[in-house]
């Protein structure tokens, strides 16, 4: 079965494998100014046609999405009973998704341990549609964006919007638009070049949806800038858990694991949305007790310490 394989991720100054985070890129920054709750858009006046690569392509995925469904795939109920979790799997699940990177750097070779990294600035969400994509799709598309920035927002305690001038971009675009969605971007975003984000402008088949992200100035651990790029082709249910993964992993949870249950972070693909396993993950991610810089070994003591107060774990 064709089953979706890792989300790219950049880390912070590169890039990162499946969600972001992982490799020596640049160190952009990020400015770009949108409609207060409106996604600012790409060449809006005519839809370009489809092309027949991109129409395989989407036909493809359909396919993907069905199989998983089939066989009990992208569940969206957030676990259950089922899938229980002890303080100290989510300690450790906690340790192997932000203290190590999926990817070395564009996309190649496996990444290894790096610091915890994070933003300490507001997160302020912008999105760029490719010239290709119908208005209902936007709407539809633009409305949970907004509704999950809010969402994670209230889970990290940290300011996470969808107006003011944005430093993480979020793009929605075909194989016939990505490239010029891309150069929107890096215009848009101080610090960012169109080379830099040569490596999400080829994406294999089974690559869905990527995020880079990038730190500026002297303090490597705290990100600055992000662009996620979500393949318009995807289904509904495939864009939407790209959605749920990629801005998750461009606020610092850069890495997968085989182990993480119930959760995105992990390539089984049997979750689709974010689930109470993640949320605990990034309200850890934004404790103020742990630092951006820390290592593993440094933040693991309070790690457990948070991870036994959020799932009421013996102390």
């Amino acid at each position: 079965m064709a089953r979706r394989q890792t989300f790219l991720r950049w880390g912070a100054l590169g890039i990162a494998g499946a969600a972001l985070i992982a490799c020596d890129v640049p160190q952009p920054v990020a400015s770009v100014k949108t409609p207060r709750a409106r996604p600012s858009v790409l060449a809006e006046t005519q839809l370009r046609p489809t092309s027949e690569a991109s129409a395989a392509l989407r036909s493809y995925l359909v396919q993907v999405q069905a199989a998983q469904l089939k066989q009990g795939l992208l569940r969206e109920d957030g676990g259950g009973p089922d899938t229980p979790f002890t303080s100290e799997m989510l300690a450790r699940n906690f340790e192997r998704i932000v203290f190590f990177n999926e990817y070395e750097r564009a996309l190649q070779g496996r990444g290894g341990e790096s610091p915890l990294r994070r933003w300490s600035g507001p997160v302020r969400i912008g999105t760029i549609f490719g010239n290709s994509i119908p208005p209902s799709q936007r709407a539809a598309d633009g409305s949970a964006i907004r509704s999950y920035a809010r969402r994670l927002g209230q889970i990290t305690g940290h300011p996470v919007m969808t107006f003011g001038t944005p430093n993480f971009v979020v793009i929605v675009a075909s194989e016939d638009d990505r490239g010029e969605a891309l150069d929107a971007a890096a215009a848009r975003v101080p610090g960012i070049t169109p080379d830099s984000l040569n490596a999400l402008r080829s994406l294999s088949r089974d690559t869905y949806c990527a995020v880079a992200a990038y730190a500026a100035g002297s303090d490597a651990n705290t990100y600055t800038a992000a662009v996620a790029v979500i393949r318009a082709e995807n289904p509904s249910l495939l864009r939407l858990s790209c959605i749920h993964e990629e801005l998750a992993q461009g606020l610092g949870l850069a890495n997968d694991s085989r182990d993480a249950r119930p959760s995105i972070f992990n390539d089984d693909d049997e979750f689709a949305l974010l689930t109470r396993h993640d949320a605990l993950l990034l309200r850890m991610l934004y404790d103020p007790r742990l630092k951006a810089g820390m290592s593993a070994s440094e933040a693991a003591p309070i790690a457990r310490t948070i991870a036994r107060e959020l799932t009421g774990g013996p102390s």
